[in-house]
C-alpha cells in the first residue's frame, strides 16, 4: 500500500506523518520532526483519554455456574462493545450528574440455561445498535441444571479509570540508522525475507511495519553499528475494535489540543 503523507506546520515547526499501513484494526505511522514527549502524550491520550462503552455494574439474580459472581462480572466488563458513541455522554459530563440516565448509560441482560456455552453474542442490550466486537468470546460454560440470570449497566468511560475502557494499544520506537562500516553483512541471519535488503555495503529496511527491535541485535552480531533518530518514530496503533484506529488518533489529537487551551505560560 503506498504511503500517504500529511505535513503540519506550527510556529516554524514542521511535523511529517506517513501512513505505512492502514488495515482493519491496525494503523502504522512514521512520524518525524517531533520529540518523544509529544509521541508519549499522543500515546497516553489515545489509550487513556478516548472514551468507549463497557459494562460497569452487574446485578446477579441467579448464578449456579462454576464461576463466582465477581469473576463473571469481570468477564462481562472486559468484552469490547461497538456502539454509536456520539449518542452517549460521559457520566461526569451528563445532565444527570452521574446518576446514570439514558443519555450516559444503557441497560442489558443475560439469561441462559445449560447445557451450553454462553457467548458474548448472547448479551441483550436495550439499545439494539450495541453489539460485542467479537461475538464468539466465551463467557461461561453451563452444565445440565446450571443457569445464569444477570442484569447489567454499560456506561461510557476512559482507560485512565479502568483498562476495560481503553480502546487500543499504542507503542512506538525510534527509527534506527545503520552504520555498516567494518560489518560483515554475510553473517546477518535470523531476519525473515522481505524485511531488509542488503545492497552492496548498505542495508535498507523494506517494511518497517514488520520490524522488531530484536532484529537490531542480529545486525549488531554481524558488526553493524546502530544509532537512533531522536525525532523520527515508527508508531503502531492497534484498536480493540470499538472504534477505528484512525478515529482514535484523531480524537486523541483533539483531546490534546483541548487540554492545551487551558494552559497558561508565565
Amino acid at each position: 500500500m503506498p504511503s500517504k503523507r500529511w505535513t503540519k506546520r506550527q510556529k516554524g515547526v514542521k511535523m511529517k506523518l506517513d501512513v505505512l499501513k492502514q488495515e482493519g484494526d491496525e494503523l502504522v505511522l512514521k512520524i518525524s520532526e517531533v520529540g518523544p514527549s509529544f509521541l508519549n502524550a499522543l500515546r497516553r491520550a489515545a489509550m487513556f483519554e478516548v472514551p468507549v462503552l463497557a459494562i460497569e455494574d452487574v446485578y446477579v439474580i441467579q448464578n449456579t455456574s462454576i464461576l463466582y459472581d465477581e469473576v463473571l462480572a469481570h468477564r462481562l466488563g472486559l468484552i469490547p462493545l461497538k456502539a454509536e458513541l456520539k449518542s452517549y455522554n460521559l457520566p461526569s459530563e451528563c445532565t444527570c450528574k452521574g446518576k446514570l440516565c439514558g443519555k450516559c448509560s444503557v441497560k442489558g441482560s443475560l439469561k441462559a440455561k445449560g447445557p451450553l456455552t454462553v457467548y458474548a453474542e448472547d448479551l441483550k442490550f436495550k439499545d439494539v445498535s450495541i453489539s460485542p466486537v467479537y461475538p464468539k468470546i466465551p463467557i461461561v460454560k453451563l452444565l445440565e441444571g446450571q443457569e445464569i440470570d444477570l442484569e447489567f449497566v454499560a456506561v461510557l468511560g476512559k482507560g485512565k479509570e479502568h483498562s476495560k475502557w481503553s480502546p487500543c494499544l499504542v507503542w512506538y520506537f525510534n527509527l534506527p540508522k545503520f552504520n555498516v562500516k567494518g560489518a560483515n553483512l554475510d553473517k546477518i541471519t535470523g531476519i525473515p525475507d522481505g524485511i531488509i535488503k542488503k545492497s552492496g555495503s548498505n542495508i535498507e529496511v523494506l517494511d518497517w511495519t514488520k520490524w522488531l527491535p530484536g532484529y537490531e541485535e542480529l545486525l549488531e552480531r554481524a558488526g553493524v553499528k546502530i544509532e537512533y533518530d531522536p525525532n523520527t518514530f515508527i508508531v503502531f496503533v492497534e484498536s480493540w475494535g470499538q472504534i477505528s484506529p484512525v478515529s482514535i488518533i484523531s480524537q486523541a489529537t483533539n483531546i490534546l489540543q483541548e487540554n492545551f487551551k487551558g494552559l497558561k505560560l508565565k
